[in-house]
């Protein structure tokens, strides 16, 4: 029963946008409390939404192999619930790392498009330092040895060099990350499908 309470449980918020993967156990909570709803995709490929009674009542009716038994009744675990009252997309700021600017440019110098082993890559101030350029995701790119003696000092301007890239700070979607490493269930592809192309995706909603 432990286990089944480990499951991993996709939430939609109010608008239906896949904001976050919680435990069956969070989910039921809501679920109980009120503050969700399971939903339910239908063999028409339409999509059912049920509160907690609702939910208890069809797991008496249709009994399926991932319930789990309580005192006095079956209940059957949710694969997706839908979240009542939250209807925002919390922002996930990406650490200003060194790691997480390789993967922004994924190990690529940012002048002359070579990739490389991270060792053989340095940071460049695309803004030199003692000009006023910030480090910043904006003002921070990898350059490998070569392209990073030949500017030097200078502006890419100056040193006649051009950015392939011009650096922002990335918007990462932990969601389809988290998507590929798990058992991912048929139920949740409609939305993560949806979250992949539309939405960028956040913390922890609870």
């Amino acid at each position: 029963m432990s286990s089944m309470l480990n499951q991993h449980v996709l939430v939609l918020n109010r608008l239906w946008q896949a904001v976050n993967i919680c435990t069956a156990r969070r989910a039921l909570t809501l679920l109980f409390q009120g503050h969700a709803q399971a939903v339910l995709d239908r063999p028409d490929g339409s999509f059912q939404t049920f509160g907690f009674s609702e939910w208890h009542d069809l797991s008496q009716t249709e009994p399926h192999p991932e319930s789990i038994r309580t005192i006095s009744f079956r209940i059957r675990v949710p694969r997706v619930i839908l979240l009542m009252v939250y209807d925002h997309l919390p922002k996930k700021e990406v650490n200003f790392t060194r790691h997480n600017i390789f993967e922004r440019d994924k190990n690529t110098c940012q002048y002359c498009g070579t990739v490389f082993d991270r060792k053989d890559l340095n940071l460049d101030h695309v803004i030199p330092r003692d000009r006023g350029g910030p480090t910043t995701w904006e003002n921070i790119v990898c350059s490998c040895i070569e392209c990073n003696t030949l500017k030097a000092n200078k502006t890419p301007q100056e040193a006649g060099m051009h950015l392939i890239r011009k650096p922002k700070r990335p918007k990462w979607r932990p969601f389809v990350q988290i998507q590929f490493s798990l058992n991912q269930h048929d139920s949740w592809k409609h939305f993560i499908d949806l979250a992949y192309w539309n939405v960028e995706l956040g913390e922890d909603v609870g």
